[in-house]
């Protein structure tokens, strides 16, 4: 099976290596760069065996992006202080929707009413909207990409159809297909992004119930995230167009 690798960082100023990925399972540490090939440069090196591969990276590499510590302790933060959040971010707050659909979405009288009518209720009273039509009023981003299944499951169409009540309270709501989230290497971590320097990641059991809220304030783990926004919002749609482009599929 092939390994589940996660971009950590580079220092290119084109795209090109060196570069570091993480084995998202074991934590092993892949390095990408130049090939150490010189006979006598390998001779130097001890331990060295035939099976094995030298590659040149500069330090700054390993100092900027490589782990700090062995294991990263996991921060646990509780729902409470999860939506305090979106009362003090300072100037930008970002979700990346990655799963079929959410246990707390089914359990909405609004779901409900989409599974009947089709359409999702427009509640912009509510504790959620209030707030951040607050945020967005004051000068502040507020945004999302969520990535949709081809066909899209019941769960993202109703998402789809409350991207309207989203977009009335200022967000920028966007979708991408999820062969296009794959290609754009998007990985399936459900997180937001506050204020570009923390993260929150939104860790789901199966039945897609909300379980531990984990947050990561380590500056180059937050760079990592930073750049699958920035990637999320390079391959997405905004909302309406991407329902036209649907109806036409």
């Amino acid at each position: 099976m092939a390994r589940h690798l996660r971009f950590t960082g580079t220092d290119s100023k084109n795209g090109s290596c060196p570069a570091l990925h993480e084995d998202a399972a074991s934590g092993e540490i892949i390095v990408q760069g130049t090939p150490l090939t010189d006979p006598e440069d390998l001779a130097q090196l001890q331990h060295f065996g035939p099976g094995d591969a030298a590659v040149v990276v500069p330090r700054e590499l390993l100092v900027n992006h490589g782990p700090k510590e062995t294991e990263r302790a996991r921060k646990v933060i509780s729902l409470e202080e999860f939506g305090q959040l979106f009362h003090t971010f300072e100037h930008s707050a970002w979700h990346l929707e990655t799963r079929g659909g959410y246990a707390s979405d089914r359990e909405d009288l609004g779901f409900n009413e989409f599974v009947k009518t089709g359409r999702a209720p427009m509640d912009l009273g509510s504790e959620w909207c209030t707030n951040i039509r607050r945020q967005t009023d004051n000068g502040k981003y507020v945004g999302r990409v969520r990535v949709v299944d081809d066909p899209p499951t019941q769960g993202q169409l109703f998402l789809l159809d409350y991207a309207q009540t989203n977009a009335a309270t200022g967000e920028d709501v966007r979708n991408t297909w999820r062969v296009d989230a794959v290609r754009a290497r998007l990985g399936d971590e459900d997180f937001w992004v506050f204020d570009s320097r923390l993260v929150v990641i939104l860790h789901f059991d199966d039945a897609d119930v909300l379980g531990d809220l984990e947050i990561i304030t380590e500056p180059a783990a937050v760079l990592r995230y930073c750049q699958i926004r920035d990637a999320a919002v390079h391959a997405s749609t905004p909302y309406d167009a991407f329902a036209a482009q649907l109806r036409q599929h």
